[in-house]
């Protein structure tokens, strides 16, 4: 289940960039399993920063911010070229508008539901993507405990925005479709050039949207500032973290410790944002979270 780390945002690595390769060094003393987790909390404290523009910008204009800085530090470190083949040109076009479309559908949810129960539906992309074709009962249980868990985020809140839920299933599928398309975009483009081209595109879905909600308001000093730490906390930071670890830890391990990343985003949205979940709410973040685990411990070493 080496799929299960591969994040919405295009994560990848960043080799051109001198500052950043100067900080994976100073990154080594950390254990592997410290900077995943460090990486985990940037990106969901970015998720929680990013709410808080919501009342200024909406979430499409937040979204709009994030993927175009996002965009201009994938041109910067890669200077990518349009030299491509017709069929490399098709799956970076699908990566980028899965990529929009998934960002767009999660900052609705996340406009909607509290950080923690948005990722925890998110998540089940992936989980259904590594679980996809497998015949064992083992991941047929993963599968139930999965599914009871998200019956249970409906349940232990009787006020849950359904519309918001819709988003972050929606946000789900998306996920599931773009790992499929991130293993296409590695076949077909050479380092950097499909992601920094593809994150371009998925700026050029979210941005309409963002400016329809937010006209100007997008192009405050202060909430320019505001959006590029939201695209370093979520993107730069985490991706370097995960980066140093992965050449320390198999894929497999690693996969196991980002299933904690629905609990940990409930722990930022309650002490960030002070989204409080229900009981029963808790105990559906955990089943998923124990769901990915397992089927990323049973995974068949192919998978």
């Amino acid at each position: 289940m080496a799929t299960m780390h591969v994040d919405r945002a295009g994560r990848g690595p960043f080799p051109r960039f001198k500052p950043l390769a100067m900080a994976a060094q100073a990154m080594g003393a950390i254990p592997p399993s410290a900077q995943v987790l460090l990486g985990i909390v940037s990106v969901q404290v970015g998720a929680a920063l990013a709410k808080n523009l919501f009342a200024v910008v909406g979430s499409t204009g937040t979204v709009a911010l994030r993927l175009l800085f996002a965009a201009l530090v994938l041109l910067l470190l890669w200077r990518p070229s349009l030299r491509m083949s017709r069929r490399a040109w098709t799956v970076v076009v699908s990566y980028g508008v899965v990529l929009g479309t998934m960002n767009l559908c999660f900052y609705l949810a996340l406009d909607r539901i509290p950080l923690g129960i948005a990722v925890t539906i998110e998540f089940l992309g992936p989980l259904a993507v590594a679980l996809a074709g497998s015949r064992r009962w083992l991941d047929a249980f993963w599968a139930l405990l999965a599914a009871g868990g998200v019956v249970l985020l409906m349940e232990g809140r009787g006020d849950l925005d359904l519309v918001g839920f819709l988003f972050a299933l929606a946000a789900a599928a998306c996920w599931g479709t773009y790992i499929l398309l991130s293993a296409a975009l590695g076949r077909h483009t050479s380092e950097g050039n499909g992601l920094a081209i593809g994150m371009v595109v998925a700026t050029v879905v979210a941005v309409p949207f963002g400016i329809a909600e937010s006209g100007t308001a997008l192009f405050q000093p202060w909430v320019l500032i505001v959006g590029l730490g939201v695209a370093l906390l979520s993107s730069v930071i985490p991706y370097s973290l995960e980066l140093e670890a992965l050449r320390k830890i198999p894929p497999r391990v690693f996969g196991i410790l980002m299933s904690l990343e629905p609990a940990v985003a409930a722990l930022v949205g309650l002490l960030v944002l002070q989204e409080s979940l229900h009981m029963l709410q808790w105990v559906a973040v955990l089943s998923v979270v124990v769901a990915s685990a397992g089927a990323t411990r049973s995974a068949r070493p192919e998978a």
